[in-house]
């Protein structure tokens, strides 16, 4: 599925940045998006070649540096755009109903493991860009990702049922040891992922060693009688 077929707002400042290319109809957005994420996800930044871009979305070079000033503006966008549309599904997909911080944050894994089947091309992208290395656009890209991680664990963290950990502890403490692990969790698959050849994430077996920690860590932090599952 094309991503602009799946976004349905973009950042303000972004869409006035960006507003040229916004307007033009569906078709050729699509066409620019995927050549783009094609090309930048196979070649990581430095390599990848706007003229195969133009190439493949057949458009005129020219053009495209009509809509983007140069390839890393492109990059930057596309990374942007790529959030917005996972982070719009995702957070249709959340139960917020559900208060028990260990279930929400299952929940979370599973839909983000159903995402990635369901979009492989913009994960593909994503997870490359959490590789990128190009010192053109390292800094903003750890910029943008820290962020990102910061809004999203506030807006999974929240409203969730605290009478069920321990009383004995500092509650934010609790919550910032649950999130330096699954932060460590990232890293080390992270660090994984750029030893391997194909540069691909094992999110199945992610899952399977974040169920061990939910275990280990519902154990530790929650009160007798309150375990979650």
């Amino acid at each position: 599925m094309a991503l602009t077929r799946v976004v349905n707002k973009f950042k303000k400042g972004a869409a006035s940045m960006f507003s040229k290319f916004l307007n033009l109809d569906m078709e050729k957005q699509d066409r620019i998006i995927n050549a783009a994420m094609k090309e930048f996800a196979q070649k990581g930044f430095d390599k990848a070649s706007t003229n195969e871009i133009v190439k493949e979305a057949e458009i005129s070079k020219g053009l495209l540096f009509h809509y983007f000033q140069n390839k890393k503006q492109l990059y930057l966008f596309l990374f942007d755009h790529c959030i917005d549309a996972i982070t719009e599904e995702f957070y249709k997909k959340m139960d917020f109903v559900e208060k028990d911080f260990f279930e929400r944050m299952r929940q979370a894994v599973i839909i983000k493991v159903e995402l990635l089947h369901k979009y492989p091309d913009i994960f593909k992208f994503v997870q490359e860009a959490y590789l990128e290395n190009s010192p053109e656009i390292k800094a903003e890209l750890e910029k943008k990702i820290k962020e990102m991680s910061d809004i999203n664990i506030g807006k999974v963290y929240e409203g969730i049922d605290i009478s069920k950990f321990r009383g004995d502890m500092d509650l934010k403490k609790i919550l910032k040891i649950i999130t330096w692990i699954f932060e460590k969790i990232g890293e080390d698959e992270i660090q994984k992922a750029k030893l391997s050849p194909s540069h691909e994430f094992d999110y199945e077996k992610i899952q399977l060693i974040v169920e061990e920690y939910f275990e280990i860590l519902t154990k530790a932090f929650y009160k007798e009688g309150g375990l979650s599952r």
